[in-house]
């Protein structure tokens, strides 16, 4: 099974964040890259917190030929085509896309397998519980569904209109 993370909080060209995600989606589908299924939108708090927008955000989990370098790689890409500037860590963005898992791949070096933060962020472990609830962190071992039970109170999060 192999998960993608979506997120935004600027405007990028193709207009308001939502808008965005919808044709990163689009241009993946594009790059052999087939979307299997996307969680609903949810809109959350920045983290860490800041006087950033909310963010808008998802999960989808897909199926390519790719290995997980060459997809990460074609993450970039679109990340760059969609108007990523990569300033200082967590900075607002036009658009964010992570690989969160690849199978039971783990890796420690690039990309790093399961992504390393990703049992802490409610805006990462909903929306993944929505398209694969049965889900099991490699590493951790626990289910989707014990890492958000775990997950520290004060995450903004709620379902996008």
């Amino acid at each position: 099974m192999i998960l993608v993370a979506l997120g935004a909080n600027l405007p990028s060209r193709f207009g308001p964040p939502q808008a965005t995600l919808e044709a990163a989606l689009a241009r993946l589908e594009g790059a052999g890259v087939r979307v299997l299924a996307r969680s609903p939108w949810y809109l959350t708090a920045p983290v860490p917190a800041s006087d950033q927008p909310d963010y808008v955000n998802g999960v989808a989990r897909v199926e390519t030929a790719l290995d997980a370098a060459a997809l990460l790689a074609e993450l970039h890409a679109v990340e760059a085509e969609f108007g990523r500037v990569r300033t200082v860590a967590n900075a607002a963005r036009a658009i964010d896309l992570d690989l969160i898992a690849y199978g039971d791949d783990v890796r420690a070096e690039a990309p790093v397998l399961p992504h390393p933060r990703m049992h802490e962020r409610a805006f990462v472990l909903l929306p993944l519980a929505d398209v694969a609830p049965g889900w099991v962190h490699p590493v951790l071992g626990r289910s989707v569904a014990d890492l958000i039970a775990a997950l520290p109170p004060g995450q903004g999060i709620r379902a996008a209109d």
